[in-house]
């Protein structure tokens, strides 16, 4: 029996309210779906973590119709177009030039840029847009125990401040609930990978760096020296930082357990990674495990898991956050249709196999980063052939029945962005089209919708598109260029990789479900199988 207490009915409940979290919470919200979000802190995270956003992040961002404020932000704290560097220290040699230029050979590929914002100042603008959006987001409260079953999931969740708790009733649960996971553990779900790689710590310090940077615009500077092995983040005005220390010791076989370190310890560390002896304050330390590990499943029934609760990864790259974030925006789309009662609960059944191997794939590059960089000793126990940021953040691919995956498909798991030509599982290709007199992005007019682009004498298609859509329940925006939008150049067409008598179909989350590059036979069947599919009912 359940006790007397308060209960509470949501669509969704979301276990954790910290970036992937909220981030889920704000695009389950903005597709019409308020879920309910618990947090056990008692606010937003307290420690800059998380510093670099990559494009396909803030195109979701920009989505949610906060990429100004962000950029404001990030400009306010970090310089625009920061390098990542690696050196013996920051007064002394410099190693490698890692990433010269932030946004260095991929500003044509998006209507965004990359940006360094930290976690604790991005998420308290993410809370307020979630709640505007009509989130119900409770911090200080936590989870005690959930039980999904056939219809549904039963939780109980408890003030930490009143001790009060509530039964809540929900369609669905995402555990966003970090690396020890509870929503995972208890579903049993087992993480496999690499394992513990390093027993690291997070030093917070405050230190006079200004001097030390000498003109340089350097955001992140990875340290390898004969003391250690880590990375410092740096924030304006250059008076306080973290430093990352992943092993100390030897290079060729160091210690890679450094919680038992003490604070004095730990500020010589600072010291041998500035390259002078100036005077330092430390904040705090953090110790974490640093991994290269993937969850077995991302599903179990009723209950989904992203972010951290679904996979590890070496902050080296950045890819961790981001990557969640993507999980958030693939999930969320699919769940509301789903809700609504116009998609088949089988559409999410296509959860997992699109973004468990990008999952993989990403935490494999990240420990490749974090050998290459900062743990050259793990080199002989072998790693992932390096590919490109760019070609992971822009140029994934995804295959599940919600995609018409061509028959020429080669089966790559990533490619160049600059080469996809709107192939069917790749992101819709950022375009610059006009609109009503306008230049726009073809990414800005996806705007949460299933949408067509047809080529010029595509108008077969544009119809069929309008008729299924409406049949199946589901809106859909149709751009017939020389209609509704203008392609003078032909980047449009030709970044689809259609003629003008071709046409594609972009999902909600700006994936491309289907392809014809030229004038097909029976329009009208073929889109209400294309639907029909992308809806789960295929």
């Amino acid at each position: 029996m359940w006790p007397a207490m308060t209960e509470h009915q949501t669509p969704v409940l979301v276990v954790g309210g910290s970036l992937v979290g909220m981030f889920a919470a704000a695009l389950l919200a903005r597709h019409g779906i308020p879920p309910l979000v618990v947090e056990r802190h008692p606010g937003s995270a307290i420690h800059p973590r998380a510093a670099m956003i990559y494009q396909r992040t803030m195109e979701i961002i920009r989505g949610l119709g906060i990429e100004d404020p962000v950029r404001q932000e990030s400009y306010r704290r970090f310089e625009p177009d920061g390098a990542i560097m690696s050196v013996e220290s920051i007064a002394g040699n410099e190693l490698n030039w890692d990433i010269p230029t932030l946004n260095e050979f991929v500003k044509d590929l998006s209507p965004t840029e990359r940006l360094f914002i930290t976690q604790n100042a991005l998420e308290p603008m993410l809370a307020p847009r979630a709640r505007a959006l009509g989130a119900d987001i409770r911090f200080n409260t936590e989870l005690v125990s959930f039980a999904p079953d056939d219809d549904g999931v039963s939780a109980v969740i408890r003030n930490r401040a009143t001790k009060e708790e509530t039964r809540v009733r929900a369609r669905y649960l995402i555990g966003a609930d970090g690396n020890r996971s509870v929503v995972r553990q208890q579903l049993g779900i087992a993480m496999r990978g690499r394992g513990v790689l390093s027993k690291s710590i997070t030093i917070y310090f405050r230190a006079n760096i200004a001097p030390l940077m000498r003109g340089r615009n350097l955001s992140v500077i990875m340290v390898r020296n004969e003391t250690f092995r880590g990375f410092f983040r740096l924030e304006k005005p250059f008076e306080s930082a973290f430093l990352v220390v992943n092993s100390f010791g030897d290079p060729a076989a160091p210690d890679a357990d450094t919680w038992s370190l003490g604070e004095e310890e730990c500020r010589e560390f600072v010291r041998s990674g500035l390259g002078v002896d100036t005077p330092i304050t430390i904040d705090s330390i953090q110790k974490w495990e640093c991994m290269a590990d993937v969850a077995d499943r991302f599903r179990d029934g009723r209950v989904f898991l992203a972010g951290d609760s679904a996979h590890l990864m070496p902050p080296y790259g950045g890819f961790g956050g981001n990557t969640g974030i993507q999980d958030a925006q693939n999930l969320a789309w699919k769940l509301a249709l789903v809700l609504k009662g116009v998609a088949d609960p089988a559409l999410l059944d296509t959860y997992e196999p699109e973004r468990r191997p990008i999952a993989a794939m990403t935490a494999a590059q990240a420990h490749t980063r974090y050998v290459l960089r900062g743990a050259p000793h793990l080199a002989p126990g072998g790693m992932a052939p390096f590919i490109n940021d760019a070609h992971i953040d822009l140029g994934y691919r995804y295959r599940s029945p919600a995609i018409f995956t061509e028959p020429d498909d080669d089966g790559a798991i990533t490619e160049d962005p600059r080469q996809m030509r709107g192939r069917p599982g790749t992101r819709l290709p950022h375009v610059v089209i006009e609109r009503d007199g306008a230049k726009v992005s073809s990414i800005d007019l996806i705007d949460g919708s299933f949408t067509l682009f047809a080529g010029e004498s595509g108008h077969e298609w544009a119809d069929a598109a309008t008729r299924a859509g409406h049949s199946a329940g589901v809106p859909c925006q149709v751009f017939q260029i020389g209609a509704a939008v203008r392609d003078p150049e032909g980047g449009l067409r030709g970044g689809l990789g259609i003629s003008p008598s071709g046409a594609v179909l972009v999902r909600p989350d700006n994936i491309v479900a289907w392809r014809s590059a030229d004038a097909g036979s029976a329009p009208a069947a073929v889109m209400a199988r294309v639907f029909a599919a992308m809806l789960g009912r295929g």
